[in-house]
């Protein structure tokens, strides 16, 4: 598998699968001197794990992170205060499978030979035959981006210290779209709701809150911890909502769910993903990632666009469009109504609008960065489908058996989010060397 890494400065491979022993996602090119936990990585991971209500998947993966490398073990010299903070060493980060019990792996087992419509199955094994890693899916699931989640983690930190932010929202979902807001109300109510899902997640509770995770604790004593809560794992259930935090929630326009910032659109979003479900069937939607803080003149024509690398996003799992800025609608516009045009206020340039999404020939333009992905519904359902035998090449039935996201808008967010960061952060570093060599050379 060749397709496993990105990045020239920020390089970023991922490794595992769904019912593999875990996942791993190995990086280059992290600067000295940061402090990153797991308490960090797992805080974005808990946003797009499984079993966390009935717009996800009930498959409980505690999607506990632990640190391998590129941190210091203990302060390196007397008087060095450097213990757990990167040592310029490969960022390596492990993310062990605790919910793979057998009688799910004989699920797919038992329906292994007939793919699923719309999902990788059918085209990984005429890829990789009968050594296809089906169970679960293997790296075509959708638990391989937590990989993508991790590596993003490290990223959007290493940005924000420059002044450069991620955030990204659910815009549209079953076909009901939010009206639009400022993105600084949006970023606010995205980081509360970030905030809200840590502080209720029973898994954050157990393993950082009460301390089982520890900063010096070696990586034996991490993997036992890990074993320990494997055990609770069938048990581990997050409590319902009082009546008083729904109340808070919605006061600050959010739903405890859905990751959108206009409430009532949330609610409407909310109860027709769950009549599709209940009607077996499945749902998409449109996920919005901004970033906001970016120089202008990032960027790298001609292969290597920004644009054009913000296009790779199509590589997350259910995306199948991507448009930047105006994106699609700039078909039936005219130049004057496309134009975003310039001027000058309060000593800086700005502009009349933001249709580019912040990107113009494939170089920055030091407005915010504006990308929309378009999510399929999720191939697996509960209603009868036409398939194969990939075997035999017959015509057979499917009726969906294994465990079902009915939308999976509610979670790519977050991953959108990472691969935007991951994206950023690798043109940043090569904008930034490519400035300093400018500045550096001698001037006639």
């Amino acid at each position: 598998m060749l397709g496993c890494n990105y990045g020239k400065l920020f390089q970023v491979t991922v490794a595992g699968g769904s019912y593999q022993e875990g996942l791993t996602t190995h990086i280059q090119g992290v600067p000295t001197g940061l402090y990153i936990d797991e308490k960090d990585i797992y805080c974005d991971l808990l946003q797009r794990k499984p079993g966390q209500g009935e717009l996800s998947s009930p498959r409980r993966e505690p999607d506990i992170p632990v640190i391998y490398s590129g941190v210091n073990a203990a302060d390196t010299m007397t008087g060095f205060k450097n213990a757990g903070y990167t040592n310029g060493t490969p960022f390596v980060v492990l993310i062990p499978n605790l919910d793979r019990h057998f009688e799910h792996i004989e699920q797919y087992r038992t329906t292994n030979r007939t793919p699923r419509p719309g999902h990788a199955s059918y085209a990984s094994y005429e890829k990789y035959g009968s050594f296809d890693d089906s169970i679960g899916a293997g790296f075509f699931s959708g638990r391989y981006t937590s990989t993508i989640v991790a590596a993003g983690t490290v990223a959007k930190r290493i940005l924000r210290d420059h002044g450069i932010e991620i955030f990204s929202f659910v815009r549209e979902a079953a076909g009901i779209r939010m009206p639009d807001m400022g993105y600084q109300l949006i970023q606010e109510r995205v980081q509360h709701f970030k905030n809200f899902r840590c502080d209720i997640d029973p898994v954050y509770n157990l393993v950082f809150k009460e301390k089982r995770f520890r900063p010096g604790m070696r990586f034996v004593e991490k993997i036992a911890v890990l074993g320990e809560i494997e055990k609770m794992v069938p048990d581990i259930r997050r409590q319902d909502l009082t009546p008083k935090e729904i109340r808070e929630l919605e006061e600050r326009g959010l739903h405890p769910v859905l990751n959108c910032p206009d409430l009532e659109s949330a609610r409407a979003m909310y109860e027709k993903i769950l009549a599709i479900r209940d009607s077996g069937d499945s749902s998409g939607g449109v996920v919005e990632v901004v970033a906001t803080g970016v120089p202008a003149g990032m960027g790298e024509p001609v292969f290597m666009k920004l644009d054009a690398e913000l296009g790779r996003m199509m590589g997350i799992g259910t995306i199948k469009a991507v448009e930047i800025g105006a994106g699609m609608q700039v078909k039936d516009m005219t130049g004057s109504e496309n134009n975003d045009q310039m001027f000058m206020k309060d000593g800086s340039v700005a502009f009349s609008g933001n249709n580019s999404g912040g990107i113009t020939g494939g170089l920055t333009t030091g407005q915010d960065i504006v990308v929309r992905l378009a999510v399929k519904p999720t191939p697996t359902i509960a209603k009868p489908q036409t398939t194969i035998d990939k075997v035999s090449k017959e015509d057979a039935q499917l009726a969906a058996v294994t465990r079902r996201d009915p939308t999976i808008v509610s979670r790519v967010w977050p991953v959108a989010e990472a691969h935007m960061a991951i994206t950023l952060l690798d043109h940043y570093m090569m904008h930034l060397s490519y400035q300093q060599m400018c500045r550096s050379v001698k001037q006639d």
